[in-house]
């Protein structure tokens, strides 16, 4: 399990570097193509290690926010707090901090830069239908995840497959500002108004797989390392796996939950059945989680 861990922070550095890099290359394209020339290289550089840098500082804030949470009031969850508090202990994990999403879902995630600078979001479903035991088990998976490293990568994966849309919807804004309204060859943009128009076509593909990529790194071992990992902190495996199994029945969905953020939960929060919503197969495409039997099973054999 260890060694297990190590590799993962390996990787996630090794993700992290690349992902920086391929940043830099889609914005050097796109300048190249504007006729920035030399200038270009240097903007490009530029704005990869400042996206790079602000989203080692923001995109937990941005996760928090894009999931409605809000900070835990410390009288009104006090088992809540209470049980971080114990686990953080017995752990020597530094508390994060809690945060509550007013959802009727089970589901819950954890996120952040560091373990000092951490944060644990659960939804009130989570909440309501899990006892003392199953949430400590729930609760001990997340802090899993902050104990092995592994909420840097999954939350710059919110951030950085957003920047690669960004960049694809602005070189086709390019395309019909600049050429395709105008039709003018002659100025600044408009010669390479079809090539803006082709790569960003291919960067709205790509974004999609870059995104099921980057999150199938970081999201399918380190889930089953994390059920593991939490029942060595509780040292019960019948309350993780009572937990997983109610979150297995439930059919309810996580409202503010999208794909994007899909792989910080520790359960899959969009629909994944027709009976739950419209987009279910689609979601299915980019379920980041493995099979919860599986989870299940595994935790049974411990």
């Amino acid at each position: 399990m260890y060694d297990q861990v190590a590799q993962n922070k390996r990787r996630s550095l090794v993700l992290t570097l690349a992902f920086v890099l391929f940043t830099a290359l889609v914005v050097w394209v796109i300048l190249s193509l504007l006729n920035f020339g030399i200038i270009g290289v240097a903007i490009a550089a530029v704005v990869a290690i400042a996206s790079a840098w602000g989203s080692y500082w923001k995109s937990d804030v941005i996760a928090l926010r894009m999931s409605r949470a809000v900070p835990a009031d410390p009288v009104t969850y006090a088992r809540l707090h209470n049980l971080v508090e114990g686990l953080c202990i017995a752990s020597g994990l530094p508390k994060p901090a809690i945060y509550i999403i007013e959802d009727p879902a089970p589901n819950a995630f954890a996120t952040g830069r560091n373990p000092k600078h951490a944060a644990i979001a659960v939804t009130t479903g989570l909440l309501d239908i899990m006892n003392r035991v199953e949430l400590e088990g729930v609760l001990a998976h997340e802090l899993s995840h902050i104990k092995n490293d592994d909420i840097l990568v999954n939350t710059l994966a919110v951030t950085m497959v957003g920047l690669i849309t960004l960049a694809a919807d602005l070189s086709i804004r390019m395309m019909w500002w600049n050429g395709g309204r105008r039709g003018r060859s002659d100025d600044r943009t408009g010669g390479a108004a079809p090539f803006l128009a082709i790569f960003g076509i291919v960067l709205l593909v790509l974004a999609p797989l870059l995104a099921r990529l980057m999150q199938f790194a970081v999201s399918r071992k380190r889930e089953a390392l994390a059920d593991v990992s939490g029942v060595e902190m509780t040292r019960y495996p019948p309350g993780l796996i009572s937990a997983l199994e109610k979150l297995r029945d439930d059919t309810t969905v996580v409202h503010a939950a999208s794909r994007a953020t899909a792989h910080l939960w520790i359960e899959q929060p969009t629909a994944q059945v027709e009976s739950e919503g419209r987009m279910s197969r689609l979601n299915k495409l980019f379920d980041t989680h493995p099979p919860i039997e599986e989870r299940i099973a595994a935790l049974r054999e411990l």
